[in-house]
């Protein structure tokens, strides 16, 4: 046989072996049975049945899988169980509402000081306040808690007003009321739900609601009133102060749709209060338990005659550690911790509050300074929109007391306008 026809049998073999190998992959599957491609298994084979729980979870990963895709499609195939994950939240954060509150109030003004009247005032406590108190929309009151006497307002139109929700400085007004009536003790722990539990001191540093809202249950709202009325709330705090109007307190508890008792012991829903008032009874707690009207000299005739008058006695006065250790707390590591930014050369002792109430938001701080040489309250009250809050309040008056501390003020046997009313006997008549 030739070479060429050698060649050419080798070459038809060749053939016939690659194309073997080609069709027999094509036969084979052609006998496959087609039943099982379509998902039904024969007769022999074993069952899987899928439980209800893994039925719904399965729908529910088929119906998330478009989601996934527009939501995270840009990551690499890599992480696709981070896709998964990525939808489940998108998915739920779609379905979720949100509602954001809107404010109409500014958090700043300008010219807030005109028309104060400030010939009676301490110029050195008033040029605090105002510095400290900048362009936020709001009034600082600083009183001496010895006499009653305002030694600064800083914006009176706003001082003088009719109040606002003292929102979670009222918490000071339900701790003396628990307390007096033997309900608890700082170190009592109240349950908050499930295991969770506080007693006052934490209570009052972190401002914790749940905590007031079930002393407000346990007291009741006669009770609630009662010791409310005696601090000075529902009454004018000032003695002849020209222009000041009443912080009112609901004669009966609010309804349950509002929170009922429990949320006028948290937030103080309901009630309205002036920052004279809280000054007076933070005031009473700084002095041991004398409530005093306040006045506000306008005149250095004023000031030369000052007589400090008692509004009355209350019986408070074992109860004041009780609360104290709370209120240092709310400024070393609680809701008025910011006050430390500013000021912690000496002890400060405070509440802070933040509500809001008709498309306006309150921040409310209000403290005293506990120095060796004497103690002075401050009261710190803005209005406005979403920079408005407790902590914030706490922030200036820091700022204050540092003024204050940088002037000397905290230094004993340092002359100040208030040395004459320190002296003058207190009168129990109004």
């Amino acid at each position: 046989m030739s070479k060429m026809s050698k060649l050419g049998v080798r070459g038809l073999r060749l053939l016939v072996i690659v194309g073997g190998m080609i069709l027999v992959p094509a036969i084979w599957a052609a006998h496959v049975n087609p039943r099982t491609l379509n998902g039904t298994k024969p007769k022999s084979a074993q069952k899987v049945s899928e439980t209800q729980h893994t039925r719904r979870r399965m729908r529910h990963l088929a119906s998330s899988h478009t989601t996934t895709g527009n939501v995270a499609g840009h990551r690499v195939a890599s992480h696709g169980a981070n896709l998964t994950r990525t939808s489940s939240s998108a998915t739920s954060t779609s379905r979720r509402r949100t509602y954001h509150e809107r404010f109409y109030m500014s958090s700043y003004a300008e010219g807030l000081t005109g028309g104060d009247l400030i010939d009676g005032e301490d110029p050195v406590v008033r040029q605090a306040a105002i510095d400290a108190l900048g362009n936020m929309n709001g009034t600082v009151v600083a009183i001496e808690p010895t006499s009653g006497r305002v030694l600064a307002m800083v914006n009176q139109k706003l001082a003088l007003a009719s109040g606002a929700q003292p929102c979670s400085t009222i918490k000071l007004s339900v701790a003396l009321s628990a307390l007096s009536e033997g309900l608890i003790s700082k170190e009592t722990e109240v349950s908050l739900g499930g295991r969770s539990r506080m007693n006052l001191t934490e209570a009052l540093a972190h401002s914790n609601n749940a905590y007031f809202e079930a002393l407000g249950r346990k007291l009741g709202f006669e009770k609630v009133a009662y010791y409310a009325h005696q601090y000075g709330l529902g009454e004018l705090a000032g003695y002849n102060i020209p222009g000041e109007q009443l912080g009112t307190y609901p004669e009966e508890v609010i309804s349950e749709k509002l929170g009922g008792v429990g949320k006028m012991c948290s937030f103080g829903e309901g009630v309205s209060m002036t920052p004279l008032q809280l000054g007076a009874m933070v005031s009473a707690i700084a002095n041991g338990g004398t409530l005093y009207y306040l006045q506000h000299p306008t005149t250095p005739e004023e000031i030369a005659n000052f007589q400090p008058r008692i509004k009355r006695q209350l019986d408070i006065a074992p109860l004041i550690p009780e609360i104290s250790v709370g209120m240092a707390g709310a400024v070393q590591y609680g809701t008025a911790r910011r006050l430390g930014l500013n000021f912690n050369e000496e002890e400060i002792l405070g509440k802070t509050g933040t509500c809001s109430h008709a498309g306006t938001r309150f921040g409310w701080f209000a403290s005293y300074a506990n120095t060796s040489s004497g103690r002075v309250v401050v009261v710190v009250f803005l209005q406005g929109g979403r920079p408005t809050f407790g902590p914030r309040a706490a922030e200036i008056a820091g700022h204050m007391y540092r003024n204050l501390y940088d002037h000397n003020f905290f230094i004993a046997g340092a002359p100040r306008s208030s040395d004459t009313a320190a002296s003058s006997p207190a009168s129990t008549t109004p």
